[in-house]
This record gives structure tokens, C-alpha cells and sequence, in this order.
């Protein structure tokens, strides 16, 4: 039987695609439960973020603009509505289709979120420097970018 307090074996342990893949679950950990602390998601920042930089827009637009999936936006915006973070209204130029925009209460809650993204950057990052910060984040970019581009990924945010 395994001990759970061995450590990993050297041979992985200093492979950057390991190193990542654990400081990802630690930053993916603490940034739920920073938003879980004022009740939201990760869905609810990226909609209502979203919303306040491009303003209101169709369900499709958002998620387009979003990377939030088609098929967790509408549970996404229901789940803000019903907390009146924002409203939905029918598209004057299609009835068919809603417009979605954010609400007074929505920026406040907007601004919560930020707060928590803040310090959860912070505590994350609490080892390094102010310019091992900015250096980390700009190859953490530009790795991003070449993978997307060799992919063909669009160049939005992931789950």
C-alpha cells in the first residue's frame, strides 16, 4: 500500500508539465474558494465581467465573448437572475432572442469577485516578486498563445 506522505519521484517532479499541472489545482482551488465565499462561480465572474466590458448582449454573444459553453450559459444567466445580478430582456429587433444586462446589484457583486481574484493572485503567487510575477504571467501568455495558435484554440478563457 502506498504511503500518501511519500513524495513524488524525482523523474516527474521537475517537469515543467507536472509543475504546472499542480500549481494549476492549487490556483483553480483557491480562486472556487474565493468566489464560493461570497456565493459564485468562476461562470459568474467571467459572465458579469463580460457584460461590464462589452455591455449587454445575446446569450450566444456571451458566450461567445465568455468561453462559457452554450450549454452551461443558460444555467449561468438563471442563476444570476434569479439573484438579480442581472436582467434579461427581449431583443427589440428579434423577439425571439433575449438581451442580458448587468444590474447595479451585479457590479457590486462584480467588484466582490475581483477583490477575491486579487487576493487569491496574491496568495498564489506569495513567493515570487513583483517582477518574477509579471515575468511568470508574461511566459505563462506566451505559451498560451503558441499552443492556441498550433491548435487552432480560440483565444478565450477555459473552464
Amino acid at each position: 500500500m502506498e504511503n500518501p506522505s511519500e513524495k513524488a519521484p524525482a523523474r516527474w517532479e521537475g517537469l515543467p508539465s507536472w509543475l504546472l499541472a499542480q500549481t494549476a489545482n492549487h490556483a483553480h482551488r483557491l480562486v472556487a474558494d474565493g468566489f464560493s465565499s461570497v456565493r459564485a462561480r468562476g461562470y459568474h465572474y467571467r459572465l458579469l465581467a463580460t457584460l461590464e466590458d462589452f455591455g449587454p448582449a445575446s446569450q450566444a454573444a456571451l458566450g461567445r465573448r465568455s468561453g462559457i459553453h452554450v450549454s452551461d450559459m443558460v444555467a449561468t444567466i438563471n442563476e444570476l437572475a434569479d439573484r438579480k445580478l442581472v436582467e434579461r430582456a427581449p431583443d427589440p429587433s428579434d423577439r425571439r432572442r433575449n438581451i442580458i444586462s448587468l444590474t447595479a446589484a451585479g457590479r457590486r457583486q462584480l467588484r466582490r469577485l475581483e477583490e477575491q481574484l486579487a487576493e487569491r493572485q496574491d496568495e498564489l503567487l506569495a513567493p515570487l516578486s513583483t517582477e518574477e510575477r509579471q515575468r511568470l504571467t508574461e511566459l505563462l501568455s506566451r505559451l498560451l498563445d503558441h499552443h492556441n495558435r498550433r491548435t487552432g484554440a480560440p483565444e478565450e478563457p477555459s473552464r
